[in-house]
């Protein structure tokens, strides 16, 4: 039996690193408990102030395929090489052929210009022919991801 997995991401601001995660992945905001028209709505009702609304965020799949994803905030930042990476797979979106390292690459690098529009940072290319295309980035609090 395999489990469900969330992928849990420590941030400084969990709303606005959401919103690129958001960006990077085609995930939406996690709809608002059941009986409420909003998430400030239902904070509202659990007596949240309003300093403590960006605690936490999550996003999930639209398609209800892939995983949560949770933000929480904590007061320390980021200060080495993360151990786990994401790999956006982009390029296998777009139906290009994995083989076809040209192709990847260009459609990683367009993907790449929404993600620094959104406030990520690209920190490097490869382009390997035994290893293959991607763009490496960090996110707008330093995560570093690839986008293939």
């Amino acid at each position: 039996m395999a489990l469900e997995v969330q992928v849990v991401f420590d941030a400084h601001s969990p709303r606005a690193l959401g919103a690129f995660w958001g960006t990077a992945l085609g995930y939406v905001e996690e709809p608002p408990p059941a009986g409420f028209a909003s998430w400030d709505a239902a904070l509202d009702a659990w007596g949240f102030p309003p300093d403590d609304r960006d605690l936490a965020y999550a996003l999930v799949d639209p398609d209800g395929r892939g995983p949560r994803v949770f933000f929480q905030r904590v007061p320390e930042g980021k200060t080495a090489k993360n151990r786990v990476h994401l790999d956006v797979r982009w390029s296998a979106a777009q139906g290009i052929d994995r083989d076809d390292r040209a192709a990847k690459l260009a459609s990683a690098r367009r993907h790449a210009a929404t993600l620094v529009a959104a406030g990520g940072t690209v920190l490097r290319e490869v382009d390997d022919e035994r290893e293959g295309a991607w763009v490496v980035l960090a996110d707008p609090e330093g995560n570093e991801f690839c986008v293939v």
